[in-house]
């Protein structure tokens, strides 16, 4: 049986929402081995005079464990 461990990572994209999780897995995985799935737990923007500047989240990755 394996095991399945979780953590939660903050990432940013000045593009959108959608960026911002990619940018979160594409960190990830340069030291997590066996992603399985992207849980977004949370979204959120900064304003700036207006205008949203930044897509932030946050993801629960979950990977299995050799």
């Amino acid at each position: 049986m394996p095991v399945v461990k979780v953590i939660e990572v903050i990432s940013h994209s000045e593009l959108s929402f959608d960026d911002a999780v990619k940018q979160a897995v594409a960190e990830v995985s340069k030291t997590i081995r066996n992603i399985d799935s992207v849980y977004v737990k949370d979204m959120k923007c900064h304003v700036k005079d207006g205008r949203i500047t930044t897509y932030g989240v946050i993801c629960k990755v979950s990977f299995r464990v050799d």
